[in-house]
């Protein structure tokens, strides 16, 4: 189990970007401002931070149809760096975080949850939980 893991709290830079691998896998990309507010020498201050989030398959689909611009979001998930090159050659780095999780913040706000259909690698989709047998450890107990 990785130890690099992070939660955020933030609001949303810009919408969410959605691209597709040749493998047809979906990659949402969006950036995320966290604000820290703290009192020094009896002034309060404020701070920004900003980060570049990705979230690949059905979650950053899912992102992609749910989320806009300013929209305040609860993020969990793990730093990653990598490097590239530039056009010009030159060599950068960039962390980011690759996104396990996404929710609304409800401190400020009301959100409604819509239950999307999963479908498996055939483009079928799965049987309704009606359907399925029973979990072998919760049995029929709904999830939540």
């Amino acid at each position: 189990m990785s130890d690099n893991n992070t939660t955020l709290v933030g609001n949303l830079t810009r919408d969410p970007e959605l691209r597709f691998t040749t493998g047809g896998r979906g990659q949402c990309s969006f950036g995320l401002a966290v604000n820290r507010r703290y009192q020094q020498n009896g002034e309060w201050q404020e701070q920004t931070s900003f980060f570049n989030c990705v979230a690949w398959g059905e979650l950053g689909e899912n992102a992609a149809a749910s989320l806009t611009k300013g929209t305040r979001i609860v993020v969990t998930g793990r730093l990653d760096q990598r490097s590239y090159e530039t056009k010009e050659g030159e060599k950068r780095s960039a962390v980011e975080i690759i996104v396990d999780d996404i929710g609304p913040s409800l401190r400020w706000a009301r959100a409604s949850v819509e239950r999307v259909t999963r479908t498996n690698t055939d483009n079928q989709a799965q049987p309704a939980a009606a359907n399925r047998p029973p979990d072998p450890v919760y049995g029929d107990e709904e999830p939540f």
